[in-house]
């Protein structure tokens, strides 16, 4: 589908702002998506992810800044960006009394595909879903894992060039979680541009660049790698011992150590200076009769890092907080 991208740049965001009376929902945020690129936009809820991608898929107007989607301004082109990109939230937009079959007709109808593309283009989601022995089961019938392929199937009927995918494994088992993210990826490299909001830190890691958003502002942007090697300036130990929730209170309030909390099966602890809080966890937990297994510095998880962004962002806050107070 031809799009007015020819810098192969598929979304471009400059201040962009949307209040709604005296809330600010999305602050001033700016940043550029490539052709192909498959993005992630991560933060807690109410954080402005959902707003950011209703203004951006033409549904809802900014309140300030400009971007374009496709080419195409988010202000003054809402139908033509409409048009160009296909659209997937975490409730999977299924008809569940219809088949599964019916489905995709129905989609088809409204993206108005010609009647000679139908037969193939619906033929190619029930093979991408792997529905094609269950074409005629009514889709309230089917598993969670299965309705989310089908949604993306109807989303991207009509090829669109840029696909929005709301939280769309929310409430789905893990390994149709990995299946999915194998199709965005496929999907990638076909040239598809994916933009994608999740809370799962394991599938941020799958993007090739991330968007952090924490009360309307986007306070990190950047690849996996690079959020986790450059923008966190504290060091992190992982540390494996015996009964891990009682040596978590031995090791929080020692000097040097910022935090420390439960991860997996061990801990994760936040200081100043890794070398020294090696030695000085180690030391307290023998002391204190716990066996320890291993205590080391490793690369922070994007966990990790996105924890410490929001905390310093919260403790930049308070001071003003308390001024307006």
């Amino acid at each position: 589908m031809q799009t007015g991208n020819p810098d192969g740049i598929a979304v471009r965001v400059q201040d962009l702002e949307r209040r709604f009376g005296a809330f600010v929902a999305v602050n001033r945020i700016s940043f550029e998506i490539r052709s192909g690129e498959v993005f992630g936009f991560l933060g807690p809820n109410g954080a402005g992810k959902s707003t950011t991608i209703r203004m951006l898929c033409g549904i809802l107007a900014p309140s300030g800044g400009q971007g374009t989607v496709a080419g195409f301004d988010i202000r003054t082109q809402p139908e033509e960006i409409k048009s160009h990109i296909g659209y997937m939230s975490q409730k999977f937009s299924l008809y569940e009394d219809l088949t599964v079959e019916e489905n995709i007709d129905f989609y088809s109808g409204i993206y108005r595909i010609p009647a000679e593309k139908k037969p193939a283009r619906k033929e190619w989601v029930l093979e991408m879903a792997g529905l094609k022995e269950h074409r005629l089961s009514r889709t309230a019938t089917l598993s969670g894992g299965w309705k989310q392929r089908l949604s993306l199937g109807c989303a991207i009927l009509h090829e669109p060039p840029i696909l929005f995918l709301d939280e769309p494994t929310s409430g789905v088992d893990p390994i149709s979680r990995r299946a999915f993210w194998d199709l965005i990826h496929e999907l990638s490299g076909r040239g598809v541009t994916v933009f994608v909001t999740t809370h799962y830190m394991d599938e941020a890691e799958y993007c090739d660049r991330l968007g952090l958003i924490y009360r309307g502002e986007l306070i990190a942007l950047g690849t996996p790698s690079r959020l986790k090697t450059e923008l966190m300036p504290e060091d992190v130990l992982e540390v494996w011992c015996e009964r891990p929730p009682d040596a978590l209170g031995e090791i929080e309030g020692l000097p040097g150590i910022q935090e420390a909390a439960l991860f997996g099966k061990g801990l994760h602890v936040v200081a100043r200076d890794g070398a020294a809080a090696v030695k000085t966890v180690r030391a307290k937990l023998s002391e204190a009769g716990f066996r320890v297994d291993r205590v080391e510095q490793i690369v922070p998880s994007l966990e990790d890092v996105f924890v410490a962004l929001i905390e310093a962002r919260d403790r930049e806050q308070e001071p003003q907080a308390e001024v307006r107070g």
